[in-house]
């Protein structure tokens, strides 16, 4: 077979070059590696000595140098740059065309120059050069040397040919690379700005908020207790905290104390329910020396040790009728006698009252003084259940664990399924029971992880769940848990702010229903089911709602017809034709 001729092999080679050329530019990867990839390529198909590619920035500062031929010493791409003198690369930007040195020694633009002449005196070294464009604008150049001995076969106008398209393609690549990081940068840039007002809103949102020490949650519904708390710390008003036990009426008592113009004083605190009133008298009051069998000596009660700070009177609700009366006199004049003392003792405190019971009712049954319930009920303050703030139960448990942790030298840690668990709990006792189950759990882990089957739910041993199984239920009396767990149905004259009804229930796929987001061993007599219509109370409900059609009132209960068609045999409702 007869070799080709030299103008058909040479013009074969640079097709194949640009096909390499193209899939090197093609591939993804950083900008300077593509160009470098490039420009090594390129020895294989032209006669040169060195290459480079210099790319300028938008104010026409050198940005990228991909250079080849140099030695891998101590200079690298720095002693590249150095060879090709501005001058040279202004000369291309500014013209928009190819440059072409047969022998850079006599160029003036070369002056200078370093590393450009040859080792062998009898050779010259020529420099062919052309301009990288970016739609009609030069963004750098490419340009290439050889040294020419005579010997050398080339033809310039087919390496300006050759190394034009392949500065159109490198163009292109810097071009695609530049909208990439535009895009990128204006992604960036775009969600800086979204958040910052993010930032902006939280921070709209948390002003008024107090951070206060031991109260943990973000959710609205504690930072509303928060704003609110905040507001009435300024002033001397005497605030009742309601809530069901385990809600925290301890630890905003004493944000409010913190918060208050009283902060450096005394913050006193007493259980009402958990002494008889012989005693709570001398507690509150305090004694004189033999005022009664064992009063040795003189004795200051609460209400003198809190002078000038703040008292916490914790279940207020649980006094007799008989004290409350003794108890109403200090509240209204400020004044008060030691047990078994004649003289008259004025303090200055700040009164707040906690409870859980339902003091309108009381008051309507006249287990509570009237009057008393108006002296301590000034500024009302309802504390949330857990139940109403589900998203705060991750940032308590992680809090009791790094507590529990502190206290035994653990490093536990709550896994997403143990997580998971907790949010799924409904916690009648609220964040004390949250607490009492952390720590029972984190106690008895043996891993460094709490999981999902470390907790009693997991094993059917569930606390809670035995709590209301056991729970005895008389009939036609009210539901002894909801009391326990409610602390204050709504009742006149006064009605409470009511509690957030308990999650919808759903049907599972056997047709069988229950609460969702409860514990699994949820018993009837939770509080989560506690006064709740029945399932198939709830079924004729819908379908009288919805006029006896299957398909509306599956939309009314977020099911599927299929479902209520199963409950409904299952129930033995019969189906109304109208």
């Amino acid at each position: 077979m007869s070799p080709l001729p030299p103008a058909k092999a040479n013009a074969e080679m640079a097709l194949f070059g640009i096909y390499e050329i193209s899939k090197i530019l093609t591939r993804p990867s950083r900008l300077e590696t593509t160009l470098s990839n490039v420009v090594n390529v390129l020895t294989s198909f032209l006669q040169m000595r060195r290459g480079m590619i210099v790319v300028l920035d938008s104010a026409d500062e050198v940005e990228i140098v991909a250079a080849a031929g140099w030695a891998e010493q101590k200079h690298g791409a720095a002693r590249a740059i150095d060879s090709l003198p501005r001058p040279v690369i202004d000369r291309i930007v500014a013209t928009t065309t190819p440059l072409v040195v047969q022998d850079v020694a006599h160029e003036p633009l070369f002056a200078g120059a370093k590393d450009l002449d040859s080792d062998r005196a009898e050779a010259r070294v020529s420099f062919v050069g052309v301009p990288i464009k970016v739609d009609l604008k030069v963004v750098g150049t490419l340009s290439i040397d050889r040294v020419w001995d005579g010997r050398t076969q080339f033809r310039i106008d087919d390496d300006l040919r050759f190394l034009s398209m392949v500065a159109n393609l490198v163009g292109q690549t810097v071009r695609l690379h530049r909208i990439l990081a535009a895009d990128r940068q204006r992604l960036l840039d775009e969600r800086g700005m979204l958040e910052k007002a993010l930032g902006a809103e939280l921070a709209e949102r948390h002003a008024g908020v107090p951070k206060v020490e031991g109260i943990v949650g973000e959710s609205d519904a504690v930072r509303r207790v928060l704003a609110t708390i905040a507001v009435v710390a300024k002033s001397n008003s005497t605030v009742l905290l309601r809530g069901e036990s385990g809600t925290g009426k301890e630890l905003f008592a004493r944000a409010i104390h913190d918060l208050s113009p009283r902060k450096a004083k005394a913050f006193i605190k007493l259980n009402c329910a958990a002494l008889p009133e012989s005693v709570l008298e001398s507690e509150l009051f305090g004694h004189e020396k033999g005022a009664f069998t064992g009063a040795v000596g003189q004795r200051a009660g609460r209400f003198e040790l809190a002078h000038g700070g703040t008292l916490l009177l914790d279940e207020i609700g649980e006094i007799s009728p008989s004290f409350q009366a003794k108890l109403l006199r200090i509240l209204q004049e400020g004044e008060f006698e030691r047990v078994g003392g004649s003289r008259t003792l004025k303090v200055d405190v700040r009164l707040v009252c906690a409870t859980n019971k339902n003091l309108e009712e009381a008051v309507a049954k006249g287990e509570f003084r009237a009057d008393l319930y108006y002296r301590i009920n000034v500024v009302p303050v309802f504390l949330p259940p857990l139940r109403e703030r589900p998203g705060d139960i991750p940032h308590l448990a992680r809090a009791f664990v790094g507590r529990f942790n502190a206290e035994n030298g653990r490093k536990l840690t709550l896994a997403p399924s143990g997580l998971d668990v907790l949010s799924h709990c409904y916690f009648p006792g609220n964040v004390r029971e949250l607490e009492n189950c952390v720590r029972r759990t984190a106690t008895l882990t043996h891993g460094e992880t709490i999981t999902a089957a470390d907790f009693a739910c997991h094993s059917g041993d569930c606390l809670s769940s035995l709590l209301w199984k056991s729970a005895p239920k008389k009939p036609g009396a009210p539901d002894p848990i909801t009391v326990l767990a409610s602390g204050f149905p709504v009742v006149a004259p006064t009605p409470l702010p009511a509690a957030a009804p308990p999650p919808p229930a759903a049907f599972d796929s056997s047709g069988e229903s229950g609460p969702a987001g409860l514990c699994e061993h949820a018993d009837a007599n939770c509080p989560a089911l506690g006064g709740r219509p029945s399932e198939r109370e709830r079924l004729i409900d819908a379908m009288e709602r919805s006029g006896w059609v299957q398909a509306k009132a599956a939309r009314i209960m977020g099911l599927t017809p299929r479902q209520i068609g199963y409950a409904l045999k299952k129930h033995g409702i019969e189906l109304k034709r109208f």
